[in-house]
């Protein structure tokens, strides 16, 4: 297999059918005749973002293709070869390989472009080195897309497109000489494709070591539709048939295939490569999750950290609570509260007193059951001291009476006990 076979058919996988039944162009365009010419190629392909095809043809005239595609999943490019044989398709050979190279990994327009002048200075080393011939030249228009972003840069009058919400419209600035005289309003866009000047470029690789790309990145979506090509398509059929072929085509492959053979049915004067990439998932449902998981997560660490916040203020609160309580029969002092969280006591015993239970008032025995909150253990302790006091000086009292009732009383030889008589005498 030569460089270029190897250059246009091994930069990407044959896209696998994920369904049973096969999209078809819309209702009224039915899929033109395409024979397949010499050298014709065609590659497709898919990732979880995109979905592409592209198809290269020599045409009818010509006798040997001097174009060369680039699909290599996020960057796509097409490469019109100038110079003739040996020349021309070595040069855009020499293109595509160097931008696949040195493409970025991102969407990244100045980076991209940087890539098509590292290509430019290939195409001309070659010529020096004898792997083509002098004056061989080439253009270059690529693309590179990640999620909703696609970067684009550009050399010579290969084209890219963009297909959105079913109006096409060209991203890239024809660097040729007929595109002066329209922008300088001296022809129109339809005189431009059938000019005699038509082939002279301005700008393109392997002439002008100081050669530099046009590069810019713009927005994408899913449901959009890029195409890229040569100008063998758009110097064929003009942008409003491109357009209608694009919209109705369901399928990127379909879209290359109906793009060639309309380019064919028309002449096909001139190689002929289109590359077309559809973008299925531009990440913006992803990153909407993304966005909601953030948020999700953000909620969850704020709640998390509140009721860490609220743990350790209770188990603050519940190290500093004291309380009086029972411990058998006697009290006790607590630290914690009388409470109990999932089968665990909020409390620990601190200290058992020699007080009996019994020998306090009911209702106070009633209150140490439920526990009596004090504010801190010498408060506790202050307490339960207080009803030690308390039990004593009850029972000096009820001795003293006991003492005064029985004042008086006593008997004996010296202090006999006399009767008193109910009738008040002797």
């Amino acid at each position: 297999m030569n460089l270029l076979a190897r250059l246009r058919g091994t930069d990407t996988s044959l896209a696998q059918e994920t369904s049973d039944i096969e999209p078809v162009n819309s209702p009224g365009h039915d899929d033109p005749s395409l024979s397949e010419g010499a050298e014709a190629q065609c590659r497709n392909g898919v990732t979880a973002s995109l979905k592409w095809a592209a198809r290269t043809d020599v045409g009818k005239v010509r006798a040997h293709n001097e174009d060369s595609f680039l699909a290599l999943a996020p960057t796509f490019a097409v490469s019109d070869g100038m110079g003739g044989h040996a020349a021309g398709e070595v040069a855009s050979a020499i293109a595509v390989s160097v931008i696949s190279k040195n493409a970025p990994a991102h969407a990244d327009d100045l980076l991209l472009g940087a890539a098509i002048e590292k290509a430019n200075a290939a195409v001309i080393e070659g010529a020096a080195t004898g792997k083509g011939k002098p004056g061989m030249g080439c253009t270059a228009s690529a693309i590179s897309i990640e999620q909703n972003k696609m970067a684009v840069a550009h050399v010579g009058d290969s084209r890219v497109y963009l297909l959105h919400n079913g109006a096409l419209v060209r991203l890239t600035h024809d660097h040729s000489y007929v595109e002066e005289l329209v922008d300088a309003g001296e022809i129109t866009a339809d005189e431009a494709r059938v000019h005699p000047s038509r082939s002279v470029i301005t700008r393109a690789l392997g002439s002008d070591p100081d050669m530099y790309a046009d590069h810019f990145t713009i927005d994408v979506s899913a449901g959009d539709r890029v195409l890229i090509c040569s100008d063998g398509l758009s110097s064929m059929i003009e942008d409003s048939q491109i357009e209608a072929i694009s919209v109705s085509s369901a399928t990127p492959q379909a879209a290359v295939d109906n793009l060639v053979a309309a380019a064919l049915s028309e002449g096909g004067y001139d190689n002929v490569t289109v590359v077309v990439v559809d973008v299925v998932d531009d990440g913006v449902i992803d990153q909407h999750r993304k966005r909601r998981l953030r948020r999700f997560v953000g909620v969850g660490l704020v709640l998390l950290a509140i009721c860490a916040a609220l743990f350790a203020v209770s188990v603050l609160f519940v190290r500093n609570s004291w309380y009086v309580g029972v411990n058998g029969d006697v009290v006790a002092i607590y630290n914690g509260v009388n409470a109990n969280l999932l089968g665990h006591d909020l409390y620990t015993l601190s200290e058992t007193s020699t007080v009996q239970l019994e020998d306090l008032p009911e209702a106070l025995r009633a209150s140490l059951h439920e526990g009596v909150v004090v504010s801190s253990e010498a408060e506790a302790k202050a307490t339960v001291k207080s009803y030690r006091e308390q039990i004593k000086s009850d029972r000096e009292r009820a001795q003293q009476v006991a003492d005064k009732s029985t004042a008086g009383t006593e008997t004996s030889q010296d202090n006999p006990a006399v009767a008193v008589s109910d009738e008040g005498g002797e």
